[in-house]
């Protein structure tokens, strides 16, 4: 719940009537439509007009700011305010379930799994450095008395809820422009399991804080985070490959069980998650798994009508999620009561975390270009273009309004404005200068310029990095390269199991009609996953 106002809307007018509730509840969510309506015109006229200085994220987050702003100055009622109060609860509960399965859902195979062990060193092993490095840095920032000082296990909990990214304003500029599909693969997938990630090790830092008067451990808090991130993977997995059966044995794929057909497989995706949550697992990581899944294995069993329905449903759900979050949350900001007292916080956090970043992408990049031949190696001017892409969003911003409910009076709310400016700086500047920095490092239209073809012909063309090779002598001297390249081919391994195997079991497929069916374009998103060529 909001920080100003910890009351529901019913509660707003105390004794008033139940009419004069409804009419405010009324104007309230009145005023969202035209803030949402507002948000895709103005969005739509931007990219009409190519000008990249305010994208539509941007856009988004400034039109909340600005109502926020004339909203908190005038004599609004609480009861109409009161609607708009950031809840944690709604936003993960409602908002983020859609936005983060789309970003499963959309993934096509091929650039995901050519790129994962990337993708996994720098979400998983980067997101890891970049939460320790900020949260150390704010400590001995704290130590030296260059900013507000915090216990050591908060600025973990701050460094973790910190280093969920949100590169939404980057991916959707990438789309307008054209740029690498290594890059855009790196980029998209980063963020797809960063949030996951970031959640998992905020909840490990809280359960330590919470314990460490009991004594437990940490190397059992760390035990922990691993049972609940391969827990919940585990079950989103299952519920991926459970609703893959059903679909291709039940018979639903004929045109008078269309409905109940769309019905079920939208139902999937919340059984996931809630079933995750309930069990006391993490759903983020739960749906985005069962979003790959379904995508790649129960998207297929459906009726060719049904596809275009998902598609296109679970597109729009995430869309009006994307753009309602950055609304609400730029509407919150303006209205919430902030702690500017600790400016050098705030000032030296930006400038931790713009270390961790480099920290955390230029090491993961020198593991990553370990294992792979010098032509296939990620350029500098790709991992400077990954740091850039780190931007702070909504993630980082609902962790933060939490804190304040986790930590002691002062702390969670010094950690909850240092966030709230942190978001709106990256959102406005780093967001609106994407552009300008991607014609600067020079990988604007990379790797698709004059070229329409599908993205299967993209990955056998092009010279990048894609695919490592294995056909090269391993250094001797060397174990952790070789350790690298074991894992590389662990992944051509799962290739093949995926092709000759699951495929076959999961749907009426074969593995080379599903690669083919996976290549067809679809509709693009603000975090939409991998396209053809000409969207990339």
């Amino acid at each position: 719940m909001g920080l100003s106002d910890e009351i529901s809307p019913a509660d707003a007018h105390g004794g008033s009537s139940p009419g004069k509730e409804q009419q405010a509840a009324g104007v309230g969510i009145l005023l969202q439509i035209m803030m949402l309506v507002l948000s895709f015109v103005l969005g739509h006229v931007l990219r009409r007009h190519k000008f990249y200085y305010l994208p539509e994220a941007s856009a988004s987050l400034l039109i909340g700011l600005i109502v926020g702003g004339l909203a908190n100055i005038s004599n609004t009622e609480t009861s109409i305010r009161s609607w708009f109060n950031f809840h944690e609860e709604f936003f993960f509960l409602f908002l983020l379930p859609p936005i983060i399965f789309q970003s499963g859902f959309s993934l096509s195979p091929k650039p995901f799994f050519s790129n994962f062990g990337a993708i996994v060193t720098f979400a998983i092993l980067g997101t890891f450095i970049a939460s320790m490095v900020t949260g150390v840095l704010v400590y001995l920032g704290g130590l030296t008395f260059l900013m507000y000082r915090l216990p050591f296990v908060e600025c973990l909990m701050f460094g973790a809820l910190i280093s969920a990214t949100d590169p939404v304003t980057v991916l959707s500029i990438f789309q307008e422009l054209g740029t690498d599909t290594n890059l855009y693969a790196l980029v998209f997938g980063e963020s797809v399991l960063n949030d996951a990630m970031a959640i998992s090790l905020y909840r490990t830092m809280s359960l330590y804080r919470s314990h460490a008067s009991s004594g437990e451990n940490f190397f059992m808090v760390i035990v922990k985070f691993l049972e609940t991130f391969v827990g919940s993977l585990s079950a989103g997995v299952g519920v991926g490959f459970t609703s893959a059966l059903l679909f291709k044995y039940a018979g639903l794929d004929i045109d008078n069980l269309q409905n109940l057909e769309c019905c079920l497989f939208v139902l999937f995706p919340y059984f996931s998650y809630m079933l995750a949550e309930g069990v006391g697992l993490s759903g983020i990581v739960s749906i985005l798994f069962t979003g790959i899944v379904m995508k790649h294995y129960t998207f297929s069993n459906l009726s060719e009508k049904s596809q275009q329905f998902a598609q296109a449903f679970f597109h729009l759900l995430s869309s009006l999620a994307e753009t309602f979050v950055f609304i609400y949350m730029g509407f919150d900001i303006a209205m919430e009561q902030h702690s500017w007292s600790h400016v050098g916080f705030i000032f030296f956090s930006i400038l931790f975390i713009v270390v961790a970043r480099a920290v955390n992408v230029f090491s993961c990049g020198y593991l990553v270009n370990l294992v792979r031949p010098a032509h296939r190696q990620i350029p500098a001017k790709h991992q400077k273009a990954l740091w850039y892409s780190g931007l702070r969003g909504a993630m980082a911003f609902a962790l933060a309004l939490q804190s304040v409910h986790d930590l002691p009076e002062g702390h969670g709310q010094t950690i909850f404005t240092a966030t709230t400016a942190i978001v709106v700086l990256t959102v406005l500047l780093i967001g609106g200068s994407t552009g300008t920095m991607l014609e600067a490092l020079h990988v604007v239209g990379d790797s698709h310029d004059g070229h329409d073809g599908s993205l299967g012909e993209s990955f056998e063309e092009n010279n990048g990095y894609m695919a490592p090779s294995y056909d090269e002598e391993l250094s001797s001297g060397n174990k952790i390269k070789m350790k690298l390249k074991e894992f590389h081919k662990s992944t051509a391994s799962f290739t093949a199991l995926d092709r000759n195997y699951l495929t076959p079991f999961f749907t009426s497929h074969n593995g080379d009609e599903e690669d083919e069916e996976q290549d067809v374009p679809m509709p693009s998103s603000g975090r939409g996953g991998f396209r053809g060529r000409g969207r990339v």
